[in-house]
């Protein structure tokens, strides 16, 4: 992987949240919270406001969503890895791209993704993160001289391997920026250079691989492991994720 100079920083730091459920226990004032659900939603907002969707709302209920039935926009749900039904898709990658989102308004609820960004509405700015945006993101967050939370969605409010490798991840590459990691983070950083030689290979341990390849969509698995696929990065203005 290309190793990217990003600018120098001081004095902040940078914390990982393992999983929505320990949020109360971190101040996020004057803090820059990046949501992360690598399978899938975090990748999927990622890759449809890279493929020109005008915004997407992320809501924690399917009844939220079914409320924008009637309306222009796409209605997107998904419970337990699956499409709940009466919605235009779920949270595969593979339908957002831009013959579908392209000018669209898209309105999501996921099982664990949306439900970290609304529990993060009090850090300052919420943001964003996948694979596909890392380089991206890592030098964006590294400029705005502010503490960096690392929001892992998890699994229904669980650990998972995923998302907390994403975040160390995030934390290699602004440690080497000045930034001052916790032990969370330190943790993350050790997962990711365990697994960064064969992302593909380390993630198949993961509980939320074997629970996709279940599903019959490994395809969405390995797409999810792309590094650098968009530049995009999403963040949360008022209740719409649009590009940043």
């Amino acid at each position: 992987m290309k190793v990217v100079q990003l600018p120098a920083a001081s004095k902040y730091k940078i914390e990982v949240c393992f999983t929505p459920a320990l949020l109360p226990l971190y101040n996020t004032e004057n803090t820059i919270a990046v949501v992360i659900d690598i399978f899938r939603a975090t990748s999927s907002i990622c890759y449809g406001i890279e493929n020109g969707a005008t915004a997407i709302i992320p809501v924690s209920k399917v009844e939220e969503c079914a409320a924008y039935h009637g309306s222009e926009c796409l209605l997107a749900a998904e419970r337990d890895g699956e499409v709940v039904a009466g919605f235009d898709f779920g949270n595969s990658p593979f339908a957002y791209t831009a013959e579908k989102v392209a000018g669209k308004t898209i309105v999501l609820t996921t099982t664990n993704g949306t439900h970290a960004i609304q529990l993060s509405r009090s850090a300052e700015k919420i943001v964003i993160g996948s694979f596909f945006n890392l380089t991206a993101l890592s030098k964006w967050l590294a400029e705005q001289e502010q503490h960096i939370l690392l929001v892992c969605a998890g699994w229904k409010n669980k650990f998972n391997l995923e998302d907390t490798i994403f975040a160390g991840a995030v934390v290699d590459k602004l440690q080497s920026a000045g930034y001052i990691p916790d032990d969370a983070s330190l943790a993350a950083l050790d997962l990711w250079s365990q697994a960064k030689g064969d992302l593909r290979g380390y993630m198949k341990k993961s509980s939320h691989s074997e629970r996709l390849k279940k599903l019959g969509i490994e395809k969405d698995i390995d797409f999810c492991l792309n590094v650098d696929l968009t530049t995009a990065i999403p963040v949360l203005d008022g209740d719409k994720l649009v590009k940043l």
